[in-house]
């Protein structure tokens, strides 16, 4: 397993080691013991989720506040996802930064987003399986949103607006700097 960090560096693409042959491909996803070992701290992932979507849906950008934040490793099983991560801990240095990353079925990457982010996909394929691991439960009163084309984040979803389907909930997200309900930055949020 490949650990490479993003121009946020708690943001981090996961690429497994593929072994294929004609019969197919084998690859270990998660594991735990060199996960830890690079983050430096233990990872507690408690539940796996999947969805299936279709061209055009746009999730997100959401999160949870704590004490029932999340992490998540996220990846695509089959087609093809720009997913992103916008850092929202309050005096980070990359307050309102973004990370970008196209995951697929094909390329098998994954992306972990830690405690302190907001976290959104959209499909660029006919169809999409997006599966991920999260370390707290779902929990709705904790649960937040930002607008998705926030012109100060400028997120370049890669489809125009004409293209989008979103949740009723995520057209009426705030903007970045009209939410109070974000995280005060610290070094580390599983301590």
């Amino acid at each position: 397993m490949k650990f490479i960090r993003t121009k946020i560096p708690e943001v981090i693409v996961v690429e497994p080691k593929i072994h294929g042959d004609e019969r197919g491909y084998f690859a270990e996803t998660f594991r735990q013991d060199m996960f830890e070992e690079f983050l430096g701290f233990k990872i507690n992932f408690i539940q796996d989720n999947e969805s299936r979507s279709y061209r055009g849906v746009l999730r997100g950008l959401h999160y949870q506040l704590p004490p029932h934040a999340q992490s998540k490793l996220v990846r695509v099983i089959d087609g093809k996802v720009l997913d992103v991560a916008v850092d929202i801990r309050v005096g980070s240095p990359t307050f309102g930064f973004y990370v970008a990353v196209e995951l697929s079925g094909k390329n098998k990457k994954q992306m972990f987003i830690p405690r302190g982010f907001a976290h959104g996909f959209v499909v660029l394929t006919e169809s999409c399986t997006f599966a991920y691991k999260v370390d707290n439960y779902y929990s709705p009163e904790s649960d937040r949103g930002i607008a998705f084309d926030d012109k100060n984040l400028n997120i370049d979803w890669q489809l125009g607006l004409g293209e989008l389907c979103l949740s009723p909930k995520d057209t009426m997200q705030p903007k970045l700097c009209e939410t109070f309900d974000l995280f005060e930055y610290k070094v580390n949020y599983y301590a």
